[in-house]
């Protein structure tokens, strides 16, 4: 099909159209409710907790989307492939269904439900109303990316539109009457000593390191749909479109840490984000306010369940291409309904632990993709950086499992252990192991090169 489309110059309008199913993809569910949380938690603390946020919600997922630019990938494998084709099928396969049936896209429908129309059902109604609209949201995201070359103009000219206009109204109401002046509400224990690196690791829950390696295929494959099929004009599309999505994104969660810090003026601290956006909705809009919420909801909910459900269909077929693409977007939307109706809460207590792990493999491999032309992506520095990341990774998702396994008598052991790493009370523990790794790997890349010089070997690389 792409050998059939056109080669020409993208115009203004198309880089708008790209940039916003872009913004479209990546906010979803979590980027509504974690940021609003997150200004609850941290009260008058809510900026230097929004700076630590803004690094792994708005910074990371940009530098995945010049991470796919860069190495010229077409999708999270070729993220990981310099470590050899296992790991990079191994790693695609964990990120997919992390962000997608086991977590991310059915997470898209339950938040819908629970801000926008569980306010409307009696509670013993609240299960059977859950099935029927995850049933019908997940039918949805299925019709509307079955088409490939259809889902840029039904997210970015259709969807998006239709979300900012509801959000800039309730925005609107909400900060020409505040309900407290931000920087005078209370913070949480955490939030009145670590501030930036709560809101650092609250930036996990977004997921959207992991869905911009993750969403790169349905970028790379909405720009070459748009003309740019060369590699590197294709590279250079996403990386400005991206640039102007992702900053945008930006002053939205800024705007939503600051409401939720205004918000404990007249409420207190919620159990999730969700029910806060719907209390304070309701306080400035009644039932009207609670209509559009759930309009609002429940369309940026689904322009992202559409993006995930795409990349891993796309993915899955390209790598597993015993089923074809509609194959496995009927299998993912089907597993992720099922997922879905297991509820909110458990979702995001069972998916943090998961995120502790990905999220410093992922950020390794970010990086090390953006620096790759320096050291010609040399698989020693990939192997020397990632096997030393990878085990204060298992130390940090041992620790954030529920307490059934974190305070087992296995859960202490691993906990004790960990204690000893720099940073382990922050959440960092990854982080100097990483650089030590690097370090080891420039090292021995140095070596290679050395003894390439002096013999005419060739330096081990993935290309």
């Amino acid at each position: 099909m792409l050998n059939r489309v056109q080669k020409r110059n993208l115009t203004k309008r198309d880089y708008v159209t790209l940039s916003s199913m872009i913004f479209a993809l990546f906010f979803g569910a979590g980027n509504l409710i974690f940021p609003l949380h997150l200004g609850q938690l941290a009260g008058g603390h809510w900026g230097i907790a929004a700076a630590g946020f803004l690094i792994t919600a708005v910074l990371l997922p940009l530098l995945s989307v010049l991470a796919v630019c860069v190495t010229k990938s077409k999708g999270v494998y070729d993220i990981g492939k310099p470590l050899g084709a296992t790991f990079a099928v191994v790693f695609m396969v964990l990120i997919h269904f992390t962000i997608g049936p086991f977590f991310g896209t059915p997470r898209t429908a339950t938040v819908s439900f629970t801000i926008g129309l569980a306010p409307f059902f009696p509670a013993k109604y609240q299960s059977l109303a859950l099935l029927l609209f995850s049933a019908a949201f997940f039918g949805l995201a299925y019709y509307l990316s079955v088409e490939q070359s259809k889902i840029m103009a039904r997210v970015g000219k259709l969807l998006n539109p239709l979300f900012l206009l509801l959000l800039v109204a309730i925005f609107a109401v909400a900060f020409s009457s505040p309900l407290a002046h931000a920087g005078s509400t209370s913070a949480t224990a955490a939030y009145q000593t670590a501030g930036f690196t709560n809101g650092f690791l609250q930036g996990y829950n977004t997921m959207d390191a992991l869905a911009g390696l993750a969403l790169g295929v349905t970028i790379v494959t909405a720009v070459n749909f748009m003309g740019q099929t060369d590699p590197n004009k294709a590279a250079w599309v996403t990386a400005r479109a991206g640039f102007f999505s992702m900053a945008f994104e930006g002053l939205i969660y800024v705007l939503l840490i600051l409401l939720g810090a205004q918000s404990l003026g007249q409420f207190k601290l919620s159990d999730n984000g969700g029910v806060a956006f719907d209390q304070i909705v309701n306080h400035y809009m009644g039932n009207v306010g609670q209509a559009i919420l759930a309009v609002l909801i429940i369309t940026t909910c689904l322009t992202t369940a559409i993006g995930l459900v795409a990349a891993f269909a796309q993915d899955f077929h390209k790598h597993f291409g015993f089923l074809s693409y509609k194959a496995w977007l009927r299998i993912t939307c089907l597993a992720s309904f099922l997922t879905a109706n297991v509820g909110l809460n458990q979702i995001i207590a069972w998916s943090t632990p998961v995120l502790m792990f990905l999220y410093p493999l992922a950020m390794a491999l970010i990086f090390l993709s953006i620096l790759s032309p320096l050291f010609h992506k040399s698989s020693v520095v990939y192997v020397w950086v990632v096997v030393f990341t990878v085990v204060p990774a298992v130390f940090d998702m041992v620790a954030a499992f529920p307490a059934v396994v974190s305070q087992s008598t296995f859960g202490q052991a691993m906990a004790h252990v960990q204690s000893f790493l720099p940073l382990a009370s922050s959440g960092m523990d990854w982080l100097v192991p990483a650089l030590v790794g690097a370090v080891f790997g420039t090292a021995h890349y140095l070596l290679l090169q050395r003894a390439k010089t002096s013999t005419g070997m060739e330096v081990p690389m993935k290309r």
